[in-house]
């Protein structure tokens, strides 16, 4: 085991590499966003979501088959995280303000799909089959975000904000021999910057782990609040980019997309390789996250978050981190 001076290094230059990477994938996501004339909150909830849950995908996998509660523990506590931390923050640095369609459909989803999580844990645990279950569920909401992404599109260059009726897809379709050129510069973009955010974040993970067992932390509190934390640092530096940028759908789809594909992708996956087995405690944390959730459904009621609710959820996500440590 490395030293506690060289990991605290290690992870500072983790979390570098996902400043350098959250950058660049919001920069290409809002390229192709305005190239193709699709909903940059659509982008945010796909392209840029999927890239910024890799490091839990990644951390998850590794701990499939002998670390169940890890993999539990990661997933909702990086949920609670996005919501509490990230969401907050970035209301914080900027008033996040949303369409309306965010709170009738999309924030709904996020919440229906966490009860589905409860719903598979009932039995104490989530087999194979549950796990292939949430696999199918996400094909199909990804086939839904697909659809919304050419159904819902404004015009060309992103001068607006797509809510209004679209074109026909192929509109905005590049010429098939200009199609490279059409989406190298912004493709390469996208995919440097989730493999800076995927190699920052497991620098940043790993000697966060080294740092915290080296003060005795047990390997559950691990879970939920460093692993946890660690694997939404991607989610925040890519929002907070995001919205600072003046980019507020790309931050929030980034936001509700990442939180819905931790629990179709994430647990899925590490389920159907081995199953996972749930303990009754981690049912308070499935409580606590659809809290969250639905604090966040309450404080969007007006179509934007400001720095006050912000605030609030910074010192709830505080608390219950506050809480997590003392309980042990």
């Amino acid at each position: 085991m490395i030293g506690v001076e060289a990991a605290a290094a290690l992870a500072a230059v983790g979390l570098g590499m996902l400043c350098v990477g959250g950058n660049w994938l919001v920069d290409g996501g809002v390229r192709i966003a305005r190239r193709l004339r699709i909903s940059p909150f659509v982008i945010g909830m796909t392209v840029v979501a999927y890239g910024t849950s890799t490091p839990e995908l990644a951390a998850s996998i590794a701990a499939a088959g002998e670390h169940g509660g890890l993999i539990l523990g990661n997933v909702v506590g990086s949920n609670i995280a996005n919501v509490g931390m990230v969401i907050g923050v970035s209301a914080v640095a900027a008033t996040v303000v949303v369409r309306r369609g965010v709170l009738t459909a999309d924030v709904p989803i996020m919440i229906g799909f966490s009860m589905l999580l409860v719903a598979l844990s009932a039995d104490g645990e989530i087999s194979r089959h549950d796990g292939a279950f949430l696999i199918v569920s996400l094909a199909a909401f990804s086939a839904y975000a697909y659809r919304r992404a050419w159904k819902v599109r404004g015009p060309p260059d992103g001068g607006g904000d797509g809510e209004g009726p679209g074109r026909p897809a192929a509109a905005g379709a590049p010429p098939a021999a200009g199609a490279l050129k059409f989406y190298a510069g912004p493709g390469a973009k996208i995919a440097a910057g989730v493999a800076l955010l995927g190699a920052g974040a497991w620098l940043a993970v790993e000697n966060a782990v080294v740092l915290a067992q080296s003060f005795g932390l047990s390997e559950r509190l691990i879970g939920i609040t460093v692993i946890a934390v660690g694997t939404s640092l991607p989610e925040l530096v890519t929002s907070v980019v995001a919205i600072r940028k003046g980019h507020t759908d790309i931050g929030i789809g980034n936001i509700i997309g990442s939180n819905i594909y931790n629990i179709l992708m994430i647990t899925g996956v590490a389920a159907a390789m081995a199953g996972i087995a749930v303990a009754e405690s981690t049912f308070a944390d499935y409580a606590v996250m659809i809290g969250f959730s639905l604090a966040l459904l309450v404080g969007l009621r007006s179509g934007a978050l400001g720095r006050p609710a912000g605030a609030a959820l910074v010192a709830a996500y505080c608390a219950y981190l506050a809480f997590a440590f003392l309980a042990g």
